[in-house]
Protein backbone atom coordinates (compact mmCIF):
# COMPACT_ATOMS: atom_id res chain seq x y z
CA UNK A 1 0.00 0.00 0.00
CA UNK A 2 2.79 2.38 0.93
CA UNK A 3 4.55 1.45 -2.31
CA UNK A 4 1.44 2.33 -4.31
CA UNK A 5 1.21 5.72 -2.62
CA UNK A 6 4.87 6.40 -3.26
CA UNK A 7 4.48 5.46 -6.94
CA UNK A 8 1.53 7.82 -7.22
CA UNK A 9 3.50 10.60 -5.52
CA UNK A 10 6.42 10.04 -7.91
CA UNK A 11 4.15 10.29 -10.93
CA UNK A 12 2.62 13.49 -9.58
CA UNK A 13 6.11 14.86 -9.01
CA UNK A 14 7.17 14.13 -12.56
CA UNK A 15 9.58 11.26 -11.74
CA UNK A 16 8.49 9.50 -14.94
CA UNK A 17 7.98 12.68 -16.90
CA UNK A 18 10.42 11.68 -19.59
CA UNK A 19 12.33 14.94 -19.99
CA UNK A 20 16.05 14.35 -20.19
CA UNK A 21 17.94 16.56 -17.68
CA UNK A 22 20.42 17.24 -20.50
CA UNK A 23 17.87 19.73 -21.79
CA UNK A 24 19.12 22.00 -18.98
CA UNK A 25 22.16 22.64 -21.17
CA UNK A 26 19.83 24.64 -23.43
CA UNK A 27 17.86 26.66 -20.91
CA UNK A 28 17.27 30.35 -21.46
CA UNK A 29 20.46 32.41 -21.32
CA UNK A 30 20.75 35.91 -19.90
CA UNK A 31 21.43 37.23 -23.42
CA UNK A 32 18.32 35.55 -24.82
CA UNK A 33 16.19 36.89 -21.98
CA UNK A 34 17.43 40.43 -22.57
CA UNK A 35 16.76 40.22 -26.30
CA UNK A 36 13.31 38.73 -25.72
CA UNK A 37 12.39 41.50 -23.27
CA UNK A 38 13.84 44.29 -25.39
CA UNK A 39 13.16 43.14 -28.96
CA UNK A 40 10.43 40.50 -28.53
CA UNK A 41 12.27 37.60 -30.19
CA UNK A 42 15.50 35.67 -30.49
CA UNK A 43 16.89 33.05 -32.88
CA UNK A 44 17.90 29.52 -31.83
CA UNK A 45 20.52 28.34 -34.37
CA UNK A 46 20.77 24.63 -35.17
CA UNK A 47 17.65 23.84 -33.16
CA UNK A 48 16.96 20.74 -35.27
CA UNK A 49 19.40 18.25 -36.85
CA UNK A 50 19.36 17.92 -40.63
CA UNK A 51 17.94 14.39 -40.48
CA UNK A 52 14.91 15.53 -38.48
CA UNK A 53 14.40 18.54 -40.75
CA UNK A 54 14.27 16.13 -43.69
CA UNK A 55 11.83 13.74 -41.99
CA UNK A 56 9.55 16.58 -40.91
CA UNK A 57 9.60 17.95 -44.46
CA UNK A 58 8.39 14.61 -45.82
CA UNK A 59 5.44 14.61 -43.41
CA UNK A 60 4.64 18.26 -44.16
CA UNK A 61 4.60 17.53 -47.90
CA UNK A 62 2.16 14.65 -47.35
CA UNK A 63 -0.21 16.74 -45.25
CA UNK A 64 0.08 19.61 -47.74
CA UNK A 65 -1.03 17.37 -50.63
CA UNK A 66 -3.88 15.90 -48.58
CA UNK A 67 -5.15 19.28 -47.46
CA UNK A 68 -5.02 20.83 -50.91
CA UNK A 69 -6.95 17.90 -52.40
CA UNK A 70 -9.53 17.94 -49.62
CA UNK A 71 -10.19 21.68 -49.74
CA UNK A 72 -9.50 22.38 -53.41
CA UNK A 73 -6.60 24.75 -52.70
CA UNK A 74 -4.39 25.76 -55.62
CA UNK A 75 -0.81 24.49 -55.52
CA UNK A 76 0.57 28.06 -55.63
CA UNK A 77 -1.56 29.35 -52.77
CA UNK A 78 -0.20 29.73 -49.23
CA UNK A 79 -1.85 27.31 -46.81
CA UNK A 80 -2.24 27.11 -43.02
CA UNK A 81 -2.81 23.69 -41.45
CA UNK A 82 -3.97 24.26 -37.89
CA UNK A 83 -4.00 21.68 -35.11
CA UNK A 84 -1.29 19.67 -36.85
CA UNK A 85 0.21 18.43 -33.56
CA UNK A 86 -1.91 15.25 -33.59
CA UNK A 87 -1.48 14.47 -37.29
CA UNK A 88 1.82 12.59 -36.97
CA UNK A 89 3.87 11.29 -34.06
CA UNK A 90 6.93 13.13 -35.36
CA UNK A 91 5.35 16.46 -34.41
CA UNK A 92 5.06 15.29 -30.81
CA UNK A 93 8.85 15.21 -30.55
CA UNK A 94 9.03 18.98 -30.96
CA UNK A 95 6.50 19.62 -28.17
CA UNK A 96 9.21 19.40 -25.49
CA UNK A 97 12.24 19.48 -27.78
CA UNK A 98 15.34 19.87 -25.55
CA UNK A 99 16.90 22.73 -27.52
CA UNK A 100 13.74 24.86 -27.46
CA UNK A 101 11.36 23.85 -24.67
CA UNK A 102 13.63 25.09 -21.85
CA UNK A 103 13.42 28.53 -23.46
CA UNK A 104 9.63 28.35 -23.20
CA UNK A 105 9.45 27.53 -19.49
CA UNK A 106 12.34 29.91 -18.88
CA UNK A 107 10.04 32.72 -20.02
CA UNK A 108 6.52 31.57 -19.10
CA UNK A 109 7.17 29.33 -16.09
CA UNK A 110 5.58 25.94 -15.32
CA UNK A 111 1.81 26.54 -15.63
CA UNK A 112 1.88 26.21 -19.42
CA UNK A 113 0.32 24.33 -22.30
CA UNK A 114 0.43 24.06 -26.06
CA UNK A 115 -2.62 26.06 -27.10
CA UNK A 116 -2.07 26.29 -30.84
CA UNK A 117 -0.13 24.64 -33.69
CA UNK A 118 0.07 26.17 -37.16
CA UNK A 119 1.84 24.71 -40.18
CA UNK A 120 2.48 27.44 -42.75
CA UNK A 121 3.37 26.42 -46.31
CA UNK A 122 4.24 29.21 -48.78
CA UNK A 123 4.91 28.09 -52.39
CA UNK A 124 6.85 30.32 -54.80
CA UNK A 125 4.51 32.95 -56.17
CA UNK A 126 5.83 32.58 -59.71
CA UNK A 127 5.54 35.78 -61.75
CA UNK A 128 6.32 38.67 -59.44
CA UNK A 129 3.47 41.10 -58.95
CA UNK A 130 4.42 44.62 -60.07
CA UNK A 131 1.98 46.03 -57.51
CA UNK A 132 3.58 46.91 -54.18
CA UNK A 133 1.49 45.76 -51.24
CA UNK A 134 1.89 46.16 -47.51
CA UNK A 135 2.57 42.96 -45.59
CA UNK A 136 -0.15 41.51 -43.36
CA UNK A 137 1.05 42.87 -40.03
CA UNK A 138 -0.59 41.50 -36.91
CA UNK A 139 -0.21 40.47 -33.29
CA UNK A 140 -1.23 36.95 -32.35
CA UNK A 141 -4.32 35.75 -30.47
CA UNK A 142 -7.15 37.67 -32.09
CA UNK A 143 -9.50 39.38 -29.66
CA UNK A 144 -7.00 39.33 -26.83
CA UNK A 145 -5.65 42.43 -28.54
CA UNK A 146 -9.04 44.16 -28.31
CA UNK A 147 -10.35 42.99 -24.98
CA UNK A 148 -7.33 42.94 -22.66
CA UNK A 149 -6.50 46.21 -20.93
CA UNK A 150 -3.11 47.86 -20.73
CA UNK A 151 -0.46 49.29 -23.03
CA UNK A 152 1.34 47.07 -23.65
CA UNK A 153 -1.14 44.30 -23.06
CA UNK A 154 -0.02 41.17 -21.16
CA UNK A 155 2.22 38.65 -22.90
CA UNK A 156 0.03 35.55 -22.19
CA UNK A 157 1.75 33.36 -24.82
CA UNK A 158 4.71 32.92 -27.13
CA UNK A 159 5.60 30.88 -30.19
CA UNK A 160 8.47 28.74 -31.36
CA UNK A 161 8.78 28.67 -35.15
CA UNK A 162 10.76 25.74 -36.59
CA UNK A 163 12.06 26.57 -40.09
CA UNK A 164 12.31 23.55 -42.36
CA UNK A 165 13.47 25.32 -45.53
CA UNK A 166 16.09 27.90 -46.37
CA UNK A 167 15.17 31.49 -45.57
CA UNK A 168 18.76 32.64 -45.04
CA UNK A 169 18.34 35.47 -47.53
CA UNK A 170 15.41 37.83 -48.27
CA UNK A 171 12.75 36.88 -50.78
CA UNK A 172 12.12 33.36 -49.47
CA UNK A 173 8.81 34.00 -47.73
CA UNK A 174 10.72 35.24 -44.71
CA UNK A 175 9.31 35.85 -41.27
CA UNK A 176 9.25 39.64 -40.94
CA UNK A 177 9.04 41.61 -37.70
CA UNK A 178 9.29 45.02 -36.11
CA UNK A 179 11.76 44.51 -33.25
CA UNK A 180 10.56 45.96 -29.96
CA UNK A 181 6.97 46.33 -31.19
CA UNK A 182 5.68 43.94 -28.51
CA UNK A 183 5.87 46.89 -26.15
CA UNK A 184 3.20 48.89 -27.96
CA UNK A 185 -0.39 48.17 -28.96
CA UNK A 186 -0.34 50.01 -32.28
CA UNK A 187 1.97 49.94 -35.25
CA UNK A 188 2.60 53.12 -37.23
CA UNK A 189 2.75 52.87 -41.01
CA UNK A 190 4.03 55.26 -43.72
CA UNK A 191 1.29 57.49 -45.11
CA UNK A 192 1.59 56.15 -48.67
CA UNK A 193 -0.75 53.28 -47.74
CA UNK A 194 1.46 50.51 -49.15
CA UNK A 195 4.88 50.70 -47.49
CA UNK A 196 5.88 48.69 -44.45
CA UNK A 197 7.24 50.30 -41.26
CA UNK A 198 10.71 51.77 -41.67
CA UNK A 199 12.03 49.64 -38.80
CA UNK A 200 10.73 46.33 -40.20
CA UNK A 201 13.28 43.51 -40.16
CA UNK A 202 13.48 40.50 -42.48
CA UNK A 203 14.49 37.50 -40.35
CA UNK A 204 16.95 35.36 -42.30
CA UNK A 205 17.56 31.84 -40.95
CA UNK A 206 18.64 28.52 -42.49
CA UNK A 207 16.70 25.24 -42.27
CA UNK A 208 16.86 23.78 -38.77
CA UNK A 209 16.84 27.13 -37.01
CA UNK A 210 14.02 28.17 -34.70
CA UNK A 211 12.68 31.58 -33.72
CA UNK A 212 11.13 32.27 -30.32
CA UNK A 213 8.85 35.31 -30.23
CA UNK A 214 6.36 37.11 -28.01
CA UNK A 215 2.76 36.90 -29.25
CA UNK A 216 2.53 40.71 -29.04
CA UNK A 217 5.39 41.20 -31.50
CA UNK A 218 4.04 42.73 -34.71
CA UNK A 219 4.96 40.33 -37.50
CA UNK A 220 4.02 38.99 -40.92
CA UNK A 221 4.94 36.47 -43.54
CA UNK A 222 6.28 37.83 -46.82
CA UNK A 223 6.23 36.92 -50.53
CA UNK A 224 8.23 33.89 -51.63
CA UNK A 225 10.22 34.74 -54.74
CA UNK A 226 12.58 31.77 -54.41
CA UNK A 227 12.45 28.50 -56.31
CA UNK A 228 11.37 26.42 -53.31
CA UNK A 229 8.37 26.20 -50.99
CA UNK A 230 8.81 27.75 -47.56
CA UNK A 231 7.72 25.47 -44.69
CA UNK A 232 7.47 26.50 -41.03
CA UNK A 233 5.97 24.80 -37.98
CA UNK A 234 4.69 27.17 -35.30
CA UNK A 235 4.11 25.85 -31.76
CA UNK A 236 2.14 28.27 -29.59
CA UNK A 237 2.58 27.98 -25.81
CA UNK A 238 0.39 29.81 -23.31
CA UNK A 239 -0.67 29.75 -19.70
CA UNK A 240 -3.02 26.84 -19.00
CA UNK A 241 -5.99 29.04 -18.16
CA UNK A 242 -6.20 30.32 -21.75
CA UNK A 243 -8.58 28.44 -24.03
CA UNK A 244 -6.84 26.67 -26.93
CA UNK A 245 -6.80 28.62 -30.19
CA UNK A 246 -7.52 25.52 -32.28
CA UNK A 247 -9.16 22.14 -31.76
CA UNK A 248 -6.22 20.38 -30.06
CA UNK A 249 -7.16 16.97 -31.45
CA UNK A 250 -4.81 15.06 -29.15
CA UNK A 251 -6.85 12.55 -27.14
CA UNK A 252 -5.40 9.68 -29.17
CA UNK A 253 -1.91 10.71 -28.01
CA UNK A 254 -2.52 10.90 -24.26
CA UNK A 255 -1.93 7.24 -23.37
CA UNK A 256 1.48 7.38 -25.07
CA UNK A 257 2.58 10.59 -23.36
CA UNK A 258 4.52 11.09 -20.16
CA UNK A 259 2.99 13.42 -17.51
CA UNK A 260 4.67 16.59 -18.75
CA UNK A 261 3.53 16.02 -22.33
CA UNK A 262 0.04 15.31 -21.03
CA UNK A 263 0.13 18.64 -19.21
CA UNK A 264 1.23 20.41 -22.38
CA UNK A 265 -1.58 18.77 -24.35
CA UNK A 266 -4.23 20.07 -21.95
CA UNK A 267 -4.66 17.40 -19.25
CA UNK A 268 -6.04 18.59 -15.93
CA UNK A 269 -7.77 17.18 -12.86
CA UNK A 270 -10.67 19.57 -13.55
CA UNK A 271 -11.60 23.17 -14.23
CA UNK A 272 -9.93 24.49 -11.08
CA UNK A 273 -6.78 22.66 -12.11
CA UNK A 274 -6.15 25.27 -14.79
CA UNK A 275 -6.32 28.35 -12.58
CA UNK A 276 -5.34 26.85 -9.21
CA UNK A 277 -3.28 23.81 -10.19
CA UNK A 278 -2.20 21.08 -7.82
CA UNK A 279 0.85 18.82 -8.24
CA UNK A 280 -0.97 16.36 -10.52
CA UNK A 281 -1.97 19.18 -12.88
CA UNK A 282 1.53 20.56 -13.40
CA UNK A 283 4.24 17.86 -13.23
CA UNK A 284 6.54 20.31 -15.01
CA UNK A 285 6.75 22.28 -11.75
CA UNK A 286 7.98 19.27 -9.76
CA UNK A 287 10.49 18.45 -12.51
CA UNK A 288 11.86 22.01 -12.37
CA UNK A 289 12.05 21.89 -8.57
CA UNK A 290 14.13 18.71 -8.78
CA UNK A 291 16.51 19.89 -11.48
CA UNK A 292 16.88 23.66 -11.04
CA UNK A 293 18.31 25.83 -8.27
CA UNK A 294 15.42 27.08 -6.08
CA UNK A 295 15.90 30.69 -7.21
CA UNK A 296 15.26 29.66 -10.84
CA UNK A 297 11.89 28.01 -10.16
CA UNK A 298 9.01 30.49 -10.59
CA UNK A 299 6.46 30.82 -7.78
Amino acid sequence: MAGDRRAADDRAAGEFAGMDPKCLDYRLTAKERRQFEQEGYFIIPDALPASLVHDLGVVVDRLDRQSRRKHGIDSQEMIHILDFIGRDDLFLRLLDWPRTFPKVWGILGWNIQLYHSDMVITPPRGVHSPEKRRLEWHQDSGRLNLELEGDPRPRVSLKIGFFLTDTSKPGCGNFTIVPGSHRRNRLHFPEDGVSDPDDALTVCVPPGAAVCFDRRLWHSGSPNDSDWTRKVLFYGYSYRWLRPRDDMTVEHLMDRCDPIRQQLLGASTGGMGYTSPGPEDVPLRAWMERHLPPEEVPL
